[in-house]
């Protein structure tokens, strides 16, 4: 379910409120780890709102992850997840596929993870 809460906080920040009308506050980034996106509609018709929305969403950047072994969440579901979110406005998304993956997490993913959001959010590898 944390991918699926992560897709609708982006869906939420874009928009610039929570489904009960209070304003959203900023996120810097999104990542979603063998998840889908629920409510897609309610999504789409958020961003189409405005171009406010529409901007928003598109300078958000997202990264997710899913195994083409995932045994909960199909992959096919992650990777629809994904097309949907691009074809909602979400451009800078970045969907990654591991091979031989079920629905938990490797070494890998999670260097990847943090190699992302180190280039994201700016972060220093001397940090720590």
């Amino acid at each position: 379910m944390g991918a699926a809460t992560a897709f609708h906080s982006a869906a939420c920040y874009a928009h610039g409120r929570f489904s009960n009308g209070v304003a959203y506050p900023t996120l810097s980034a999104i990542i979603g780890l063998s998840g889908w996106l629920p409510c897609s509609r309610t999504l789409r018709t958020k961003i189409e709102s405005s171009q406010t929305a529409f901007r928003r969403a598109a300078a958000l950047p997202i990264m997710l992850g899913h195994g083409r072994g995932d045994e909960a969440v199909t992959y096919r579901n992650g990777e629809r997840s994904a097309e949907f979110l691009r074809n909602s406005g979400f451009s800078y998304l970045n969907f990654k596929a591991y091979n031989g993956l079920g629905h938990h997490t490797t070494p890998e993913e999670m260097d990847d993870v943090s190699k992302w959001l180190r280039a994201r959010l700016g972060l220093d590898r001397s940090c720590g």
